[in-house]
């Protein structure tokens, strides 16, 4: 078995101390999508986020837990890092639609991790 070597995690504005305020399930289960994406795989339960960033290897992990959503938003766009961009609770259960507060997060956060990867010589 090949042992593959796991790429840093970059943790854009908030999402780390976001992501740990999660319930521990959620929590668990995103870190280990997180995990398999520094490995170089797409776990099962991640999705590429669709709508807000094309093209740019951007993936959403949705969890449910106690009637209510936990999302986090992470990119494997970059060759040398993981970049989490946001985790969030989905504040409305209805609909699938993401808030818009939400949604321009995402995409000023996905410009700092391309700052932050082009000032690192990438």
């Amino acid at each position: 078995m090949e042992h593959k070597k796991a790429k840093p995690v970059r943790w854009v504005g908030s999402s780390r101390t976001d992501l740990q305020a999660f319930p521990v399930e959620p929590r668990t289960n995103a870190g280990y999508a997180i995990w398999v994406a520094q490995l170089g795989d797409k776990a099962p339960q991640a999705k590429p986020l669709k709508g807000i960033i094309t093209g740019a290897g951007v993936l959403e992990v949705v969890e449910s837990h106690d009637g209510n959503a936990y999302r986090v938003v992470y990119t494997v766009r970059f060759a040398d890092a993981v970049y989490v961009l946001h985790a969030f609770q989905k504040k409305s259960v209805k609909g699938k639609r993401t808030q818009t507060h939400d949604v321009t997060l995402v995409k000023k956060r996905y410009q700092a991790a391309e700052a932050d990867y082009r000032e690192r010589g990438g």
